[in-house]
């Protein structure tokens, strides 16, 4: 262990990192996402000279928000991480988890630039997302996941999420066509495709691809929520970051798309609306939070007729009783300390939200003393007569070297009743299990957190969602692949007997 000096490290050197590794033409072409400029709003700031054109187009074509590395105000221009001292191979952890299997990225994902997405369940089987593709993996055995398969489908972020026998990818990188086999294109140009596919996965060794519906300006992200009658189910699409160069994502882009899926004939998908939230417009440019032009994710929670969205400059709560035209009920912003609404997560009760602020678009370091302890947080609302009051925030307390992305990413609840305890992923700040029973005073009770991917550049890592389901923790490595935790602590030893079929996190039920 050796103590970091401080790091005369910015946001430059932190784009300098994602552009040594020249991103393969097969999903992330510069036309991909430099061209289409969504994940990429951000600007170089004049002090900041390395965050030259090349640094910020190499950054746009990692997707997600990581071209916010370069974004201007942010501040972050020296980064203290002193009090960081793992180095790559090593791990820090509390004495209540442990590592129970990690299986390596392998095959056409194997690629530094291959970056595992997000997570999904259904019976013994996760569904791993992947800027190329997804797996299917076997997970009956937690200490022992085995892949059955693997489908090679480029398409950035590939989020995924199961229903039945339908599994639903989020697509928002321009693409030549709406199949598995295509390239980057501009989204400048009209026949270029994004939005969702469609698989049918009743026999989930062999995934069928069934449908591909275009929505406006890709999907960064969606949630699904079945009819009451289940014979629909529901695909909310988020999106964001028009462009008046781009025939299929004009400004100002204040809306969602609703895609109905007829669960006994999922090839008929189509959208069936596109509800204005922000019909007053959203936060505006300028200042230390995000434009709002769209939103970058949904939480549903079906049974409530509730919905939670993080829409980059504003955070919301929808009522969607009508499921294919949701409405905004309340609004709330943080332009102190928020700078990118990303996602939401209700407490059991539907009586809290926490919403994550994902400062520098997921690929910046800013869990260190010089960012602190708000910014790059969790931030724990209250759920009063319809309205979001603000209670707490809550940010791992471990210092991340300077080489590490962190920020507040991809959690669940974790299902002790009576209590509110979720566990979340921080990209390289590891995993954290924390406990928001008494939403103004959260407590940190577990971690694990390996060391960085690399020590002498900032290598896109870590873990980009970490989830409970049926009594372990799975996360979703971008580097390291797939991993599998056993939590023991007595506050939490209870949820282990609690089981479900099937788990979309982004589509909450009740335990």
């Amino acid at each position: 262990m050796r103590a970091r000096r401080l790091a005369a490290v910015g946001l430059g050197v932190l784009a300098l990192g994602l552009a040594a590794t020249a991103m393969p033409a097969s999903a992330h072409d510069e036309d991909d996402h430099a061209g289409h400029g969504r994940h990429g709003s951000a600007q170089a700031s004049s002090t900041d000279p390395a965050c030259t054109p090349a640094v910020k187009r190499a950054a746009r074509a990692a997707g997600d928000n990581f071209a916010d590395a370069c974004q201007a105000g942010q501040d972050i221009a020296r980064l203290d991480d002193t009090e960081a001292s793992l180095l790559p191979g090593q791990v820090d952890a509390s004495r209540n988890i442990r590592l129970l299997a990690n299986v390596p990225k392998s095959g056409p994902f194997a690629g530094e630039n291959s970056f595992s997405t997000d997570l999904a369940f259904q019976g013994d089987y996760a569904f791993q997302g992947n800027y190329d593709g997804f797996t299917v993996w076997d997970i009956k055995k937690p200490s022992r996941p085995r892949i059955v398969t693997q489908v090679l489908c480029p398409g950035s972020q590939n989020d995924v999420s199961v229903y039945g026998d339908i599994l639903v990818l989020s697509v928002d990188s321009s693409r030549s066509n709406d199949s598995c086999d295509n390239v980057a294109q501009s989204a400048s140009i009209k026949e270029s495709w994004e939005g969702i596919r469609v698989f049918d996965i009743s026999r989930p060794a062999t995934p069928r691809y069934v449908a591909a519906v275009e929505t406006a300006c890709g999907s960064h992200t969606h949630t699904l929520a079945p009819s009451r009658d289940r014979r629909d189910l529901f695909v909310y699409v988020s999106s964001y970051s028009p462009n008046a160069s781009f025939p299929d994502c004009q400004p100002p882009h204040d809306q969602i798309s609703v895609v109905k899926v007829p669960v006994r004939s999922p090839e008929k998908a189509a959208v069936v609306s596109t509800p204005v939230l922000f019909p007053d417009g959203g936060n505006q440019a300028g200042g230390y939070s995000a434009a709002t032009t769209g939103c970058h994710d949904l939480t549903a929670y079906p049974a409530k007729n509730l919905m939670a969205g993080a829409c980059m400059g504003d955070g919301i709560l929808l009522d969607i009783s009508d499921r294919a035209n949701p409405r905004v009920t309340e609004r709330v912003r943080d332009t102190e300390n928020f700078a990118f609404w990303h996602s939401a997560t209700f407490n059991n009760t539907g009586t809290k939200v926490v919403f994550t602020d994902e400062l520098g678009g997921g690929g910046a370091p800013t869990c260190n003393p010089t960012v602190g302890a708000v910014k790059g947080a969790d931030g724990v609302y209250d759920i009063r007569r319809g309205k979001l009051v603000f209670r707490s925030y809550f940010k791992i307390p471990r210092t991340q070297a300077a080489t590490e992305n962190c920020v507040a990413h991809n959690g669940s609840l974790i299902p002790v009743k009576g209590r509110d305890i979720m566990v979340q992923a921080w990209y390289q700040g590891g995993i954290s299990v924390w406990d928001f029973t008494d939403s103004a005073n959260p407590v940190e009770i577990a971690h694990y957190d390996r060391g960085p991917v690399a020590e002498d550049r900032l290598v896109l890592g870590g873990s980009w969602s970490a989830y409970w389901y049926n009594g372990h923790i799975y996360s979703s490595d971008i580097q390291k692949g797939f991993d599998v935790f056993r939590l023991d602590d007595r506050r939490t030893n209870k949820a282990r007997g609690v089981r479900t079929n099937e788990l979309n996190v982004q589509s909450q039920t009740s335990y």
